[in-house]
């Protein structure tokens, strides 16, 4: 089991309680409340998301071989669903990232319901 495998078993435990979609769609909003907003310096052309509906930035860095990473959006739902995956990445080895063929928002069901 590598280490994105635990993290999504976490993940998945935490959401099992749930099954309303709204309910679901509620906790990942309140995991976007709890994400450090990124200051101005940070919320530039160089780090925003194109496609997203929503203005979305992201920044991501590398300490001693992981990944960690930074978003923002002014979606409530989208910084939600970001701060989900941000803290799902964070720690884990570029090489991991790579051949994961997780997909945390859809394991969890989060994608069904967006428009």
């Amino acid at each position: 089991m590598t280490h994105l495998d635990t993290k999504l078993a976490d993940l998945v435990a935490t959401f099992a309680v749930l099954t309303d979609p709204q309910e679901r769609m509620a906790l990942a909003a309140d995991w976007g409340r709890r994400m450090k907003p990124l200051p101005p310096s940070e919320r530039i052309d160089v780090h925003r998301v194109r496609g997203c509906v929503s203005p979305v930035w992201l920044v991501g860095e590398l300490l001693d071989g992981r990944c960690f990473f930074r978003a923002e959006a002014e979606s409530p739902v989208v910084r939600g669903l970001l701060a989900l995956l941000c803290e799902f990445y964070a720690g884990v080895s570029p090489r991991e990232i790579a051949a994961s063929t997780v997909d945390p928002l859809e394991r969890l069901e989060l994608l069904r319901n967006l428009s």
